[in-house]
């Protein structure tokens, strides 16, 4: 019976998510249910189905599986190449109007490697990048540690397979590249599916992600989720990665800050501690949900997430969302901890630059070691 109503809970919840990403687009205004999903059976959405990987890489009719192995033409002649260091690799380049829906990629599996290659995205033409994020951190997990599990966001397997299922809309372009910061070659198979065709208003907003660590934090200095943007979004959420410095500690006193539209001193959203933000209680568990939850929890490294999609926050001119560093030692006490976050939100573009991303050696100081 348990089993029973444990599925029955999922099986809710994934519908709920279903609806909720046709019927309200994140970015967007509120549209009809789209039949991609609730209405698999409807054949005319005006959609075009396309995928990039190496055997395709530029998604054209007809271009799929052309190279040649040792079996003959169109036999997995390029299912993946090798990315030697210092060198950036262009994953597609579409033109629009477009949606990505789905990207599937899988690398070697050191700790290293998933904090040495990063992934850049280049909407409509904008010349800097909207997301600038450490593969590992991208794909759903902090500290280069894989861990099996899934979320209404990502899906990623035992041996290193990952999944986002965030939708990345875009007007007329469409640009990602891959770049091997580390110091040995890295193996890569990837697959980007998307469709063409899709009706989109020119401020929608475009998929953005960021990723920063302080590696110690300041004491009495919130840590930036997300640094301040100043034009209209919708905060997704962020995999949050904290390494507990003090294991004599209880480090997860913080409380979640959203600054939003003129507030000043004070935030108009504010949690109530570091695991209740991400719907958890009395400590830190290593259990994963579907819009929130914990998929690592061991040796005091943790990687934890967010997901606000059925409860949105939006805001129309600015925002900015930080977490407090404060710990239990026989009473509040101010703490400062490793934290590291790829925060995920959607804006239109132009949109401001980036924070600079931590360099190599400070992305990889400390991670998880196997």
């Amino acid at each position: 019976m348990n089993a029973m109503r444990a599925s029955l809970s999922i099986l809710t919840s994934l519908i709920a998510l279903i609806l909720f990403w046709q019927v309200d687009p994140p970015g967007g205004a509120a549209q009809s249910p789209s039949p991609l999903v609730v209405q698999p059976y409807h054949l005319d959405t005006g959609l075009t189905s396309r995928s990039i990987s190496f055997e395709n890489p530029t998604g054209e009719p007809g271009a799929g599986g052309r190279a040649a192995s040792k079996l003959g033409p169109g036999r997995k002649g390029a299912p993946a190449q090798t990315i030697e260091p210092g060198t950036k690799v262009q994953l597609c380049d579409i033109k629009g109007p477009g949606t990505i829906r789905h990207i599937w990629i899988t690398t070697a599996r050191e700790p290293e490697v998933q904090r040495a290659c990063v992934i850049r995205a280049y909407w409509d033409g904008q010349e800097h990048p909207s997301i600038e994020c450490p593969i590992g951190d991208f794909f759903g997990f902090a500290h280069g540690k894989i861990m099996a599990y899934q979320s209404a966001v990502h899906s990623v397997g035992s041996t290193g397979g990952r999944n986002i299922w965030l939708p990345m809309p875009f007007v007329n372009q469409a640009k990602m590249t891959f770049t091997n910061e580390g110091s040995k070659p890295v193996s890569l198979f990837y697959q980007i599916d998307y469709t063409l065709g899709d009706s989109h208003l020119p401020g929608v907003g475009r998929l953005h992600t960021l990723f920063r660590r302080e590696n110690p934090t300041t004491q009495k200095q919130d840590f930036e989720l997300l640094p301040q943007r100043n034009q209209k979004g919708r905060f997704i959420g962020s995999v949050m990665g904290i390494r507990n410095l003090h294991t004599k500690q209880w480090w997860g006193e913080g409380e979640i800050k959203v600054y939003m539209d003129g507030d000043g001193e004070y935030p108009t959203i504010c949690g109530t501690g570091s695991e209740d933000y991400v719907g958890l209680a009395w400590g830190i568990q290593q259990t994963p949900f579907l819009y929130n939850g914990c998929s690592l929890d061991q040796k005091d490294f943790i990687s934890m997430y967010r997901w606000h999609l059925p409860d949105p926050i939006q805001w129309q001119s600015e925002a900015r969302i930080t977490i407090q560093q404060i710990a239990w030692n026989q009473g509040l006490a101010e703490t400062s901890d490793d934290w590291s976050c790829a925060t995920f939100w959607y804006e239109p573009v132009p949109s401001a630059k980036l924070p600079d991303m931590p360099d190599m050696a400070a992305r990889t100081a400390n991670i998880w070691e196997d």
